[in-house]
């Protein structure tokens, strides 16, 4: 219990809540509670706003190149209006313990729930885009008290699940440099306020290159990564990826199947959504900020939504709505802009290419999980190239870009095998 005194000592008996004001000066390092609750008016707005959405002229194709489809789109957000609950959200959030700290002058919302059982291994998750914690709600049972998922108490863990400076509940940055390398020395700002002297990390879109830029830092305590999204694309397949083929000569067949997949990922414009947020993320901020129909459509877009059925099946995950607590925390916050923002900042560093990460500079050990409906499926070979101390990797049977989100005890149980070492 040593270990936890310094983030007691500084934990405040108040409540801040969704909307609070800034900081008082003097009080940056103090550790306090979150409650969230969204005023009624502001829900009202969000159904008018949907009510009145314009929508344009049906698409001119049977499938989804041309983008969100109307007849499912429109569906899903005519449920939004009329039958979706956000405060069953708001109390799956308040019932874990959340809060908020102050670093580098931004607000830090995180939830931070710890294990019963001692000796539980520290670990931080950062979500991606156009996710958010929500994603990771469903792992915090099975991380932190697997006897009742089926594992075992030796592999249990503290779960600190912090929202990207931007994004959700946490504060907007409205100046200086906050990219990946910027967040990730913030995160260890954090795991060391919380009192954490050995911990891991893990990451999957843009966690991954946050939690490879705190590998590459190696701040005290950081004892190894989990990715599942590595960069491990070499210099000479990035290269003729730029250049539109061919391939390299001497890859693999399961090289050359992921190269080609690339390819034809990049041809397809699936990573259109990525290049106009890396270029103009103001401009499309604001259809983002007025029309909720408009934020739908655009994360959508998202090749992780790909194989997405729009809640067709109420039993597979995420359901419409767990993605609807997503989008509408997006909302509420008016976040979908200062969120975006973070691949203008990113401009140029692919998180799929191991230059552009520097995976070479990462001296701490690194596990990997490949999901196979994810957008990119790494091969061994590229990812130990990538990795010089790669001490884990899975090939799952299931689960795509939001693993976690999808498979949450799949996702679980692959953390259990990947950090067990390093206990």
């Amino acid at each position: 219990m040593k270990r936890f005194l310094a983030a007691f000592m500084t934990v405040l008996a108040c409540s801040a809540s969704a909307g609070a004001s800034a900081t008082p000066q003097g009080e940056a390092e103090l550790v306090r509670p979150f409650h969230v609750h969204v005023p009624d008016a502001e829900l009202s707005d969000l159904r008018h706003r949907i009510a009145a959405t314009r929508w344009p002229d049906q698409e001119t194709v049977v499938d989804g190149t041309q983008g969100a489809q109307l007849t499912q789109l429109h569906e899903l957000v005519r449920y939004w209006g009329t039958r979706y609950d956000w405060r069953k959200a708001e109390a799956r959030l308040n019932a874990l313990p959340q809060y908020v700290t102050t670093i580098d002058g931004i607000d830090i919302h995180f939830i931070w729930v710890r294990s019963k059982y001692p000796n539980a291994l520290p670990i931080i998750m950062t979500h991606g885009w156009p996710g958010s914690v929500f994603e990771f709600l469903n792992v915090v049972g099975p991380l932190t008290d697997p006897p009742a998922y089926g594992g075992n108490a030796a592999d249990a863990f503290d779960v600190v699940i912090p929202s990207i400076p931007g994004y959700g509940f946490s504060g907007k940055p409205t100046g200086a440099r906050w990219d990946p390398d910027h967040i990730a020395r913030v995160w260890a700002q954090l795991m060391q306020r919380l009192g954490y002297t050995h911990y891991v990390a893990q990451g999957g879109d843009w966690g991954a290159p946050i939690t490879s830029a705190m590998a590459r830092q190696v701040p005290p305590g950081l004892a190894g990564i989990h990715l599942n999204l590595p960069a491990t694309v070499p210099p000479e397949v990035a290269a003729a990826l730029a250049t539109g083929g061919p391939a390299p000569t001497g890859l693999s067949e399961k090289e050359r199947a992921t190269f080609d997949a690339l390819l034809a990922y990049a041809k397809q414009g699936n990573s259109a959504y990525a290049t106009m947020l890396g270029a103009r993320p103001q401009t499309i901020g604001y259809g983002e900020a007025d029309s909720p129909a408009f934020l739908a459509a655009f994360m959508l877009g998202h090749p992780g939504f790909a194989n997405w059925a729009y809640g067709a099946n109420p039993q597979m995950a995420p359901t419409k709505d767990q993605v609807l607590d997503d989008f509408t925390l997006y909302w509420l916050t008016n976040s979908a802009t200062s969120a975006g923002r973070l691949y203008w900042e990113n401009m140029g560093r692919s998180p799929l290419i191991a230059a552009a990460q520097k995976t070479n500079d990462i001296s701490l050990p690194v596990a990997i999980t490949v999901f196979p409906e994810d957008v990119y499926r790494p091969p061994e070979t590229w990812a130990r190239r990538a990795y010089r101390k790669l001490i884990y990797f899975h090939e799952a049977d299931k689960g795509g870009h939001f693993a976690a989100w999808e498979q949450p005890q799949l996702f679980s149980e692959e953390l259990r095998s990947a950090f067990r070492s390093l206990r």
